[in-house]
């Protein structure tokens, strides 16, 4: 089942064309891909898209008539959309493209080895697709926070995420390793990841999957109140007296 991925490439500059569909062929044998088309605009590329049955998508963003954002969002609505890749010379854009649920952002220029570890990451979804499972992520969510630190985009897996906390503006996301800064609401996070974290105070999210068990904690004035623990990280966090039935329901679901 080592089918190979195919490509459409949509840039404006021949250039970068050409140079992509050379680290195509170099990763071919570790990634098996055919280009099925490319295109110098997004106005073109839609429709030839629309025509072939593609599995993945690399968008340059800055380009005219269409931006790479905007191709992106048209291509969601088809009745099997891509994945999508983006290929730019600019930083800027991390947040919005991955709003748009695309599953790599790659810098220009572009490495052999980023772009294959983007493919992969395309294969490895697919896979995931086919597999049924009761802990899938709910049809649409992202697989990836993307975090923009000190000019980079990181891509942080969704399931090493530890806990999400809202702090002022930001949304800290802890991993077992260390913590990033999230530009983003909590609320909008709970809605997209559900399934995956559970609300245990009005500011924070913890992965269920982490969860290894509930403390009561005498506070200072001699106030009692639970705390959860998580695997891999130090903090107790508090759990508020409003959301205290996730005690109960965690202990159900290792009680049965």
């Amino acid at each position: 089942m080592n089918t190979a991925l195919r490509l459409f490439l949509v840039d404006d500059e021949l250039p970068a064309l050409n140079r992509l569909q050379d680290l195509l062929n170099d990763c071919a044998q570790e990634c098996p891909n055919q280009v099925i088309g490319t295109a110098t605009n997004g106005m073109s590329a839609l429709p030839q898209i629309a025509e072939h049955d593609i599995d993945v998508v690399i968008l340059d963003i800055q380009m005219p008539q269409m931006s790479g954002i905007e191709v992106a969002k048209k291509l969601m609505h088809l009745a099997k959309p891509p994945a999508v890749i983006f290929a730019t010379a600019f930083e800027d854009y991390g947040v919005a493209a991955f709003d748009v649920r695309a599953v790599d952002y790659l810098l220009k220029p572009i490495r052999q080895d980023r772009l294959l570890t983007a493919l992969k990451r395309v294969v490895e979804q697919r896979q995931q697709h086919h597999i049924p499972n009761n802990n899938q992520t709910i049809e649409g969510a992202r697989s990836h926070f993307s975090v923009t630190e000190r000019g980079r985009v990181h891509l942080i897996p969704v399931s090493e995420a530890r806990f999400l906390k809202a702090e002022q503006k930001y949304i800290t996301l802890r991993t077992r390793d260390r913590e990033y800064l999230l530009e983003d609401s909590l609320t909008k996070l709970e809605d997209e990841f559900g399934s995956k974290f559970v609300r245990i105070h009005r500011n924070c999210l913890v992965s269920r999957d982490n969860i290894a068990g509930f403390e009561r904690e005498v506070q200072t004035g001699g106030e009692a109140h639970w705390v959860v623990i998580l695997r891999d990280v130090p903090e107790r966090l508090p759990v508020s007296r409003r959301q205290q039935h996730i005690i109960k329901d965690f202990k159900k679901g290792h009680d049965g």
